[in-house]
């Protein structure tokens, strides 16, 4: 599952409207036109290269990162910042799976708790425990972190859209 997939299926979940992606954009630290989103939001059926168009624009963990991280500050407004305390959320290391810090942002970003996460899954179809859940939204260097794989991500997404699109 490429990162162009999880904009256009959080982008259908969340019910997004263009303008609003250039302005989460935005507030995650890039610049795009709506052009350029729309150009990222073009569904490739397979990614061979006389099959992409010549104006698509591929996504990298950093766009989806700023893409997340404005996500955060557009649906829970702007970080009120103590002394000492950095601006926005933490940025990824650079050991995370894109799938992973998915999970975890849009859990922020929603304001989710564990039991709706586990909720949003049973409705994408994937039956897992609170540990297994915990595991994926450990930091990496932890000792039981678990690499999330893209079936979940696919899943938790299908759910998200149940719950927001309906």
């Amino acid at each position: 599952m490429t990162n162009n997939d999880i904009l256009i299926r959080l982008r259908y979940a969340l019910d997004i409207k263009n303008t609003d992606m250039v302005e989460i954009f935005k507030l995650g630290g890039m610049k795009y036109s709506k052009e350029d989103v729309l150009n990222m939001l073009i569904k490739i059926k397979d990614e061979e290269e006389e099959n992409i168009p010549e104006n698509y624009i591929k996504c990298n963990n950093k766009m989806l990162e700023a893409f997340l991280n404005g996500l955060i500050t557009f649906k829970r407004g702007p970080q009120q910042s103590t002394q000492g305390q950095q601006e926005g959320p933490p940025p990824v290391t650079g050991n995370e799976s894109s799938n992973n810090m998915l999970m975890k942002k849009v859990k922020i970003a929603l304001a989710l708790t564990t039991e709706d996460m586990l909720e949003l899954l049973a409705e994408g179809g994937v039956s897992v425990s609170k540990g297994e859940l915990g595991a994926i939204l450990r930091n990496p260097s932890h000792r039981n972190y678990k690499e999330c794989g893209d079936r979940f991500v696919r899943n938790f997404l299908k759910g998200l859209t149940y719950k927001y699109r309906d």
